[in-house]
């Protein structure tokens, strides 16, 4: 009786992922950031991001540890409080983010000049930025 009612446990929890499962197929796996910048310094921070931040993605995507990234500008804009810039990394799961902090930061290191030069950076942008928002999306295909 205690094996039956186990049974019938793990087939409550199991269930819905199995049935899930069965509508969708597991792709890519995406960091997305959401930026708000200030009115007047948009192209400076485009510029910082082409200048800063485009080659370590471009580092990271030719030593395979990511497999895209993209840059989207908020076309419409309801509120002054809502994003204006989104950046999406595209990894291939979840676990090509193990050990990644790391990797990524050594790119960084290498490519902006050492760790002072990466902090100066960062505190740079946040005269004219906000992030908003972090968000990691697992990219799914509807079967």
């Amino acid at each position: 009786m205690r094996t039956l009612y186990a049974l019938a446990i793990c087939v409550a929890l199991f269930a819905p992922a199995a049935l899930a499962q069965e509508n969708y197929s597991e792709g890519p796996v995406w960091h997305v950031s959401l930026i708000r910048v200030k009115p007047a310094y948009v192209d400076t921070y485009l510029a910082s991001l082409r200048k800063n931040s485009k080659p370590i993605y471009d580092e990271e995507k030719n030593q395979g540890l990511i497999l895209d990234y993209k840059i989207f500008l908020k076309e419409t804009k309801h509120d002054p409080q809502d994003w204006d810039v989104c950046i999406a990394v595209e990894y291939k799961n979840h676990a090509a983010l193990d050990g990644l902090d790391a990797k990524g930061e050594a790119i960084e290191n290498k490519l902006l000049g050492g760790e002072p030069q990466a902090q100066a950076l960062g505190i740079t942008r946040q005269e004219y930025r906000e992030v908003i928002s972090e968000e990691s999306l697992q990219e799914i295909t509807l079967k």
